[in-house]
This record gives structure tokens, sequence and C-alpha cells, in this order.
């Protein structure tokens, strides 16, 4: 037999009296309190410190390690010395930490969590520097300041003495209020130092400011080197492809550069006897992006250009951030055809100039490809600005008092055709070690000197040509960096510096003429002196005649 079917079980009787059971929340309900949580978290004063904290501590790395894009050459030593740590040094981007995603997310919490903060305080703020002083407390004697005196005097006396010595109606006095009840006794209620509190949103509004122009800096700044012959070459900001390097912004593709154009007429060094440079200066001329523009390549603006004294124009800044010499060489080959050439070489010894470099060249008239690069040429070698003398060239000065080449002459294929960048600075080695390039002569030689090759070509050491390096860079919230920065100064010396205090009268008359005088007074603020004040307000208000009686 089978059993009846069984019928389902109802739901449980509710107790009269009993409330029901609270019945789940629905989904929606409980994500959008997960988002009023997160919120209200993220936008603490809490949270903020502790953004700002971790802030500081993600900083660390770009101060303490190289980074790439300030030195790649101190990244690649790092690399060197440490080839176990280095590595997993790379893969957190310690070698990069203000271009990392895990710094970009602590910089925009950071940001959310002060802009958050900031709101609902400053319109507390506001409505905090309108409101009007709080009411005067019932018992004035529970202060942490108070005093009471009876007076003959009326109360409408005592009163204009009070407004007198709290400043009522100027601009840097209390702010009061008075009241009278029904039964005569009148109150003033006064505050002072509201600016504290003003302070304080300065200060912290002018730090998001701060780091809202760092933001923008990064963001559509860029950062550029070049070198420029000062023989009256010149530099134009017009494209990337003018510098020898170049750092953009994040958003900043290099085809919209203000243009501008810089002209080396001149360059003066002046040294230490010990070879410390004492002063760089560059006579140059400038065109602003008005005169590039309009096609005007006749006038020029002189400016003298310095260390630490940079060249403004347009939004950006030109600095003279070093400088070295570029030899010229002339070579003549067998059938009379000539070519000069002349290029930076690279300082190797900063204290006396001593140079390495690489001038190239390819033999013209040459219609076959193949038979023009096995005969181009690269003259390599030292250049002493002021040469020890001897087989052995090294400089003894970094200025140029008796020049001196020594240099290898090779002949081959430089491989200046192959489509890969090599450095202006020296030949690809690997064109040596195969043979491809072959040194041909070696000789040390000084202006106006010359030696020739197997096959009758002429290389002629002509002059030397000092050269600048200039960096521009632009910032375009730079200004707006320099003002909250100086914000930052003000609000915290405001906070610092203002006490937050109150002050209450009340005056009872007490008959005959005779006026009951309570004061009370509160420091809103930790710090001392506030005893003081209150003492002097007490003796002015209840003792008005100590004065005269200690003038007299």
């Amino acid at each position: 037999m089978s059993s009846p079917p069984t019928a389902p079980p109802s739901p449980p009787e509710t107790a009269p009296g009993a409330e029901p059971p609270a019945s789940r929340p629905s989904p929606l309900r409980r994500s959008l309190a997960f988002l009023r949580n997160t919120w209200r978290g993220l936008t603490s004063m809490r949270t903020a410190l502790v953004l700002l904290f971790l802030l500081a501590l993600a900083s660390l790395p770009g101060a303490l390690l190289p980074q790439r894009s300030l030195n790649q050459q101190l990244v690649d030593s790092y690399f060197a010395d440490y080839p176990t740590l280095a590595p997993w040094l790379d893969k957190v981007g310690a070698f990069d930490v203000f271009a990392t995603p895990w710094f970009a997310a602590i910089y925009l919490l950071l940001m959310i969590s002060l802009c958050g903060c900031l709101l609902p305080r400053s319109l507390e703020g506001v409505r905090a520097a309108r409101a009007t002083p709080v009411a005067t407390p019932r018992n004035l004697a529970r202060l942490p300041h108070h005093a009471s005196a009876t007076l003959d005097e009326e109360p409408d006396a005592v009163v204009a003495r009070v407004r007198s010595r709290l400043g009522v109606g100027s601009r840097f006095g209390w702010r009061c209020a008075e009241a009278t009840d029904s039964e005569g006794v009148r109150t003033v209620s006064s505050e002072k130092g509201y600016l504290r509190e003003t302070g304080n949103l300065v200060f912290h509004i002018s730090l998001v400011g701060l780091l809202v122009g760092i933001a923008v800096g990064k963001l559509f700044g860029y950062e550029g080197q070049v070198i420029v012959l000062a023989n009256g070459n010149q530099f134009c900001n017009t494209s990337i492809l003018g510098y020898d390097s170049f750092r953009p912004g994040l958003r900043v593709d290099g085809t919209d550069l203000q243009p501008f154009c810089v002209q080396i007429d001149d360059f003066t060094a002046n040294y230490l006897p010990n070879g410390q440079p004492d002063t760089y200066r560059a006579d140059i001329g400038y065109q602003d992006s008005t005169q590039v523009e309009s096609g005007d390549a006749g006038t020029w603006s002189p400016y003298e250009l310095a260390v630490n004294h940079p060249l403004r124009v347009d939004g950006a800044r030109v600095y003279l951030t070093g400088h070295g010499y570029a030899p010229r060489f002339t070579v003549t080959w067998p059938n009379g055809e000539q070519r000069t050439g002349e290029i930076q070489w690279q300082p190797v010894d900063q204290t006396t100039l001593l140079s390495q470099g690489a001038t190239k060249f390819e033999r013209p008239g040459m219609a076959d490809d193949a038979q023009r690069q096995k005969s181009s040429l690269a003259i390599t070698g030292l250049f002493a600005p002021t040469s020890s003398g001897g087989k052995v060239v090294t400089s003894t000065y970094p200025e140029m008092r008796n020049p001196e080449v020594a240099i290898d002459v090779l002949r081959g294929d430089l491989g200046l055709d192959d489509g890969r960048g090599q450095s202006i600075f020296s030949v690809d080695q690997s064109k040596v070690d195969s043979g491809q390039l072959v040194r041909v002569a070696r000789a040390n030689l000084v202006p106006g000197e010359s030696t020739t090759l197997d096959d009758g070509t002429v290389v002629r050491f002509d002059d030397v040509t000092p050269w600048v390096a200039l960096q521009v860079s632009h910032d375009p919230g730079q200004s707006a960096v320099l003002v909250f920065a100086i914000l930052i100064l003000i609000g915290l010396g405001l906070s610092l510096s203002i006490k937050r205090r109150r002050f209450w009268v009340r005056l009872t008359p007490a008959g005959e003429g005779r006026t009951l005088v309570e004061l009370g007074g509160l420091a809103r603020t930790d710090q001392a002196g506030y005893g003081e004040e209150f003492d002097r307000l007490r003796a002015d208000l209840l003792d008005p005649k100590s004065d005269d009686k200690k003038d007299g």
C-alpha cells in the first residue's frame, strides 16, 4: 500500500504582538549599501592619511634606485652590479616607479579621497564662517577660564566697553552676538580665530591643486635635449626629429609643438685654475612662434643664456646644461673632390674635457652603391683641448689652449645604409671585428696638419668649434604648482599660528546702577596662550581703572 501524499508544511505563525521576521534586502539595495560604505571609507580623513603615507612610501624606490627616465646608464650599471636582485626589482617597476600602474593607482585613490574629504568639509567651513557665535552657557564658572565682579556701572556702559575692547565692527575684531532675556540679563557671545579653519581648507585644497598641477605637467609636458654647434647653427622646436633625445608627456605625440627657434652665435666658458667650471655663457638669438610662423628669418631677439638663467619663450624654458668640442676635418680624395665634416665629440673626462668621437664621410661621385660603401671613411679617436704633448695624447685643462687630436682613419662599410641606428660618437664595432672596416692610418694632428692615406686621400684637421647642450622643458602645470605650493605654506602657517577661542560676557543688573559681570573663556585648540589673553580681557573689563592706576 502506498502512503497518502503529504501536505507541504505551513509557514510558522507569528505570535500575536510579535514583529514579523525581517526580509532579506534585495541585491540592488545590497549593492548600493556596499558602494555607499566603500565611498564613506574611501573619503574618510584616516584613509586619506593612509594613502598619503603609501604614496610617500611608494616614492622611496624612485629616490633610492636609478630611474630609466633619468639615467639609463645608471640602471644598466645596477643590473651589472646586482645581476640577481635587479631583474626582480624590474618586474615590479622599481626602475620606473612613477610610470607604474600601482603608483598611478595610489595617486588616483589619494586624489579621490582628498576631493571626497574636502567637498563636505569646505561646505561645513563656509557655514561655520557665516554662523553666529554660540549662545552664552548658563554656568560660566564651569569653563576653564572664568571670572566675575560687580561693577558700579550701568549695563549699557559695560556693554559699550565690551564692544570697544572686542573690536566689534572692525575687520580684525571678535565676531559678536548680543542677546537680552525677559529678565533684562544681557549676554555677549564672541569668537575669534575663524582663519584657522580657513587655513586648514586652503592647505588641503592647495595640496589637491598641487597634485593636479603635477599631473597636468606629466600629461601635457615634454622635455628634450639637443646639441647645437656654437657657430651660428640653429635649432627649431617644430618636431621631435630636431632633438637628440625627447621625453614626451603621456598626452604628447610631438606633432603639435609650439614652434620657436634658437641660434647659437657664440659660447664662452671660464674655468678656475684647477679646471673647475666657473661660468658658462652663450650669446644666442631667438624667434618666438609668431616670428617663425610669419616667415621672418632675419629678425632675431638677442639673449644671454647661462646656467640657471634659462630662456623662457612660448611656455617653454631653454636651459644651458653643458658644452664640448666638435673637431672639423676636411677629406680630399685623389680626384680632387672634398668633403668637410664637423660633428660633436663626446667628453669622456669632465675635468679636462678630453673627448672621443667619430666623424664619418661617404665618398662622393660613386654611382655603384657597393663600391661607395667600401670606400667610406671614419675618423675616430681622442681630442684634447689642451694637449699634454707626446705620442699619447691627453688633456690637462678644459679650455682650448693647445688643441690636438689622436685619430684612427677607418675605411670600409660604415653601415649607414642598412637601416639600423648607430651612435654618432662611435662606429659599429662589429664592422671592425668582421673586417668590413679597416684602419688605414693613425696620426696625431694639430689644427692645420694633415695625414695622407695609402690611396692618396688627404685628411686635414682644420679647426675646432665649441658646442652647447640645450634642454627644452615645457610644463603647463608649472605655474599652478608654484601658486599652490605658496598657498600650502600660507594655509599651513594660518592653521598653526592662529588660535580658535571663544569669549562670553553675562551682564546682570544688580540695582542702584550696579552690574554683575560674569566672564567665561574657552580655547578650541590645544595651543597655549589663551590664559594670558583671557587675563588681559578680564583686567580690561572688570578693572577698567587698573591701567590708570599703573600710569599714575
